[in-house]
Protein backbone atom coordinates (compact mmCIF):
# COMPACT_ATOMS: atom_id res chain seq x y z
CA UNK A 1 0.00 0.00 0.00
CA UNK A 2 1.49 3.36 -1.11
CA UNK A 3 0.97 6.63 0.65
CA UNK A 4 -1.65 8.73 0.75
CA UNK A 5 -1.85 11.63 -1.97
CA UNK A 6 -4.06 14.89 -2.14
CA UNK A 7 -6.69 15.04 -4.56
CA UNK A 8 -6.56 11.14 -4.73
CA UNK A 9 -8.54 8.42 -2.81
CA UNK A 10 -7.68 7.23 0.25
CA UNK A 11 -7.27 3.35 0.93
CA UNK A 12 -9.80 2.14 3.06
CA UNK A 13 -8.66 1.03 6.41
CA UNK A 14 -9.86 -0.09 9.62
CA UNK A 15 -8.33 -0.06 13.04
CA UNK A 16 -9.51 -0.81 16.56
CA UNK A 17 -11.75 2.15 18.13
CA UNK A 18 -12.80 2.11 21.92
CA UNK A 19 -16.33 0.34 22.86
CA UNK A 20 -14.67 -2.79 21.07
CA UNK A 21 -15.59 -1.97 17.77
CA UNK A 22 -13.39 -1.28 14.71
CA UNK A 23 -13.68 2.04 12.67
CA UNK A 24 -13.06 2.26 9.01
CA UNK A 25 -13.36 4.63 6.19
CA UNK A 26 -15.57 2.86 4.03
CA UNK A 27 -18.35 3.29 7.51
CA UNK A 28 -17.56 6.83 7.15
CA UNK A 29 -18.91 7.26 3.50
CA UNK A 30 -21.02 9.75 2.90
CA UNK A 31 -19.57 12.30 5.29
CA UNK A 32 -16.35 14.41 5.69
CA UNK A 33 -13.68 13.04 8.10
CA UNK A 34 -11.06 15.18 9.76
CA UNK A 35 -8.69 12.68 10.69
CA UNK A 36 -5.98 13.51 13.29
CA UNK A 37 -2.59 11.97 14.24
CA UNK A 38 -1.32 12.57 17.49
CA UNK A 39 1.72 11.30 19.71
CA UNK A 40 0.54 10.43 22.87
CA UNK A 41 -2.84 10.34 24.84
CA UNK A 42 -2.31 12.76 28.14
CA UNK A 43 0.34 14.94 27.49
CA UNK A 44 0.13 18.44 26.87
CA UNK A 45 -0.75 19.28 23.51
CA UNK A 46 -2.48 16.27 22.67
CA UNK A 47 -4.89 16.69 25.10
CA UNK A 48 -4.86 20.86 24.18
CA UNK A 49 -5.56 19.73 20.63
CA UNK A 50 -8.46 17.15 21.22
CA UNK A 51 -10.50 19.18 23.89
CA UNK A 52 -9.99 22.13 20.81
CA UNK A 53 -11.69 19.53 18.27
CA UNK A 54 -14.12 19.03 21.03
CA UNK A 55 -15.15 22.68 21.51
CA UNK A 56 -15.45 22.51 17.50
CA UNK A 57 -17.53 19.10 17.16
CA UNK A 58 -20.70 20.76 17.27
CA UNK A 59 -20.08 22.82 14.11
CA UNK A 60 -18.17 20.30 12.26
CA UNK A 61 -21.43 18.09 12.36
CA UNK A 62 -23.50 20.88 11.17
CA UNK A 63 -20.73 20.85 8.21
CA UNK A 64 -21.46 16.64 7.33
CA UNK A 65 -18.13 16.03 9.17
CA UNK A 66 -16.80 13.35 11.66
CA UNK A 67 -13.77 13.91 13.99
CA UNK A 68 -11.20 10.85 14.24
CA UNK A 69 -7.93 10.74 16.32
CA UNK A 70 -5.44 8.08 15.78
CA UNK A 71 -2.16 7.32 18.06
CA UNK A 72 -0.18 4.33 19.02
CA UNK A 73 -2.04 4.00 22.12
CA UNK A 74 -3.34 1.28 23.29
CA UNK A 75 -7.65 1.18 23.48
CA UNK A 76 -6.63 1.18 27.56
CA UNK A 77 -5.26 4.29 27.09
CA UNK A 78 -7.67 5.80 24.57
CA UNK A 79 -10.61 5.30 26.73
CA UNK A 80 -9.13 6.57 29.63
CA UNK A 81 -8.11 9.37 27.72
CA UNK A 82 -11.80 10.19 26.47
CA UNK A 83 -13.32 9.94 29.86
CA UNK A 84 -10.62 12.39 30.78
CA UNK A 85 -11.53 14.96 28.28
CA UNK A 86 -15.41 13.85 27.65
CA UNK A 87 -14.05 13.36 24.41
CA UNK A 88 -17.15 12.45 22.10
CA UNK A 89 -15.37 11.32 18.81
CA UNK A 90 -13.74 8.07 18.62
CA UNK A 91 -9.84 6.99 18.88
CA UNK A 92 -8.25 4.93 17.05
CA UNK A 93 -5.45 2.58 18.53
CA UNK A 94 -2.80 1.78 15.45
CA UNK A 95 -0.30 -0.06 17.73
CA UNK A 96 1.18 -1.89 15.11
CA UNK A 97 1.70 1.56 12.82
CA UNK A 98 -0.03 0.66 9.46
CA UNK A 99 -2.36 3.57 9.25
CA UNK A 100 0.27 5.65 10.75
CA UNK A 101 2.84 4.87 7.65
CA UNK A 102 -0.12 5.13 5.38
CA UNK A 103 -0.42 8.93 5.99
CA UNK A 104 3.64 9.13 6.46
CA UNK A 105 3.69 10.46 9.88
CA UNK A 106 5.88 8.69 11.86
CA UNK A 107 9.31 10.54 11.92
CA UNK A 108 12.29 10.74 13.64
CA UNK A 109 11.97 13.16 16.67
CA UNK A 110 14.10 13.55 19.51
CA UNK A 111 13.70 14.52 23.27
CA UNK A 112 15.98 16.03 25.79
CA UNK A 113 19.20 15.06 23.29
CA UNK A 114 17.29 11.45 22.52
CA UNK A 115 16.41 10.22 19.06
CA UNK A 116 13.37 8.43 18.44
CA UNK A 117 10.33 7.61 16.01
CA UNK A 118 6.99 8.79 16.78
CA UNK A 119 4.02 10.15 15.54
CA UNK A 120 4.77 14.04 13.90
CA UNK A 121 0.98 16.14 14.54
CA UNK A 122 -0.59 15.56 11.59
CA UNK A 123 -4.42 16.26 10.50
CA UNK A 124 -5.91 15.12 7.12
CA UNK A 125 -9.46 16.29 5.29
CA UNK A 126 -10.61 13.48 3.79
CA UNK A 127 -14.19 14.72 1.55
CA UNK A 128 -17.42 12.70 1.85
CA UNK A 129 -16.50 10.40 -1.48
CA UNK A 130 -13.24 9.35 0.65
CA UNK A 131 -10.88 11.80 -1.38
CA UNK A 132 -7.90 13.28 0.03
CA UNK A 133 -8.53 17.54 0.19
CA UNK A 134 -5.99 19.22 2.63
CA UNK A 135 -3.32 17.64 4.48
CA UNK A 136 -1.42 19.93 7.75
CA UNK A 137 1.83 18.32 8.80
CA UNK A 138 4.15 19.48 11.88
CA UNK A 139 0.94 21.23 13.16
CA UNK A 140 0.78 23.90 15.92
CA UNK A 141 -2.47 22.91 18.06
CA UNK A 142 -3.24 26.80 19.15
CA UNK A 143 -6.04 27.51 16.27
CA UNK A 144 -5.57 24.76 14.62
CA UNK A 145 -9.30 23.17 15.02
CA UNK A 146 -10.37 26.62 13.31
CA UNK A 147 -8.42 26.63 10.88
CA UNK A 148 -9.27 22.41 9.89
CA UNK A 149 -13.02 23.94 9.92
CA UNK A 150 -12.73 26.78 8.22
CA UNK A 151 -11.08 24.70 5.47
CA UNK A 152 -14.18 22.00 5.98
CA UNK A 153 -16.65 24.94 5.16
CA UNK A 154 -14.65 25.63 1.56
CA UNK A 155 -15.17 22.32 0.55
CA UNK A 156 -18.92 23.42 0.18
Amino acid sequence: MGKVKLDKAVPDFELPAGGGKRLGLAQLQGHNVVLYFYPKDNTTGCSLEAQDFRNHQAKFKRANTLIVGVSRDSLKSHDSFRQKYRLTFDLLSDENEKICRLFDVIKQKSLYGRKFMGIERSTFLIDAKGVLRREWRKVSVKGHAQEVLDAVKALA
